[in-house]
């Protein structure tokens, strides 16, 4: 299986990519900074150097030739301004499905932001987290209306870097709750290497249900 991964240098996707590579599958990674191909090529990716906010969707869509799946891992940041929440985490994700549907790639990850909170009263978060909840929903909901790619929607907990465990919980819904980075990246590559929840919107923090019994159970329903 080939994947291409749009925020290539980021720590979710240092981690898939890793993964990945070690299972036998060919990954490249979108860059923006080129003396970040070290890290990837340390990771077992090829680096592409893609600024998804400049480039074209014919651009794009000639770097994804052969592609099985991309997966969208990029994010503006919290020290970026609105602006770049918008061009980030809701265009480049839109540019990255029209790319891959042109370039006849059939399945898309989305690595998007947990729960009901998308659609809540803006006054409810400060300004600039506002925003990017908001073009974390619009960018879901953009991808929900389209037939091509089939999009996978996997919404994560409170991140952080701890060590993964192995163990999660794994639903339409679970609550909130942190869930480390790694083990994000393991449900990913799980998502990744069985179609059949392919179109499903899923959340996931950190649980006692180790990741193969957790996709298991979640394909079962």
């Amino acid at each position: 299986m080939r994947v291409v991964i749009a925020g290539g240098h980021g720590k979710i996707a240092l981690i898939l990519e890793k993964l990945l590579s070690e299972r036998g599958h060919s990954v490249a990674g979108f860059i923006r900074n080129p003396a970040q191909a070290g890290d990837l090529a340390e990771a077992g990716a090829e680096a592409l150097a893609v600024g998804l906010e400049k480039a074209t969707a014919d651009e794009v869509a000639g770097h994804l030739t052969g592609a099985d799946a991309v997966v969208f891992a990029a994010g503006a940041g919290p020290g970026s301004g609105a602006a770049r929440k918008e061009t980030v985490d809701r265009d480049a994700a839109v540019l990255l499905a029209d790319a891959a549907q042109a370039a006849g790639v059939g399945r898309y990850l989305l690595v998007s932001a947990m729960g009901d909170h998308l659609r809540a009263d803006p006054d409810t978060f400060d300004e600039g987290f506002g925003i990017y909840m908001r073009a974390k929903a619009a960018a879901e909901d953009a991808l929900r209306a389209r037939s091509a790619p089939r999009a996978t929607i996997v919404r994560p907990g409170l991140l952080s870097n701890d060590p993964g465990t192995g163990r999660v919980t794994l639903a339409d819904r679970t609550g909130t709750g942190p869930v480390p980075r790694a083990d994000v990246a393991a449900v990913l590559l799980g998502l990744l290497e069985d179609t059949r929840l392919d179109g499903r919107t899923v959340e996931v923090i950190g649980g006692g249900t180790p990741i193969a019994d957790a996709l298991a159970v979640l394909t079962a329903h």
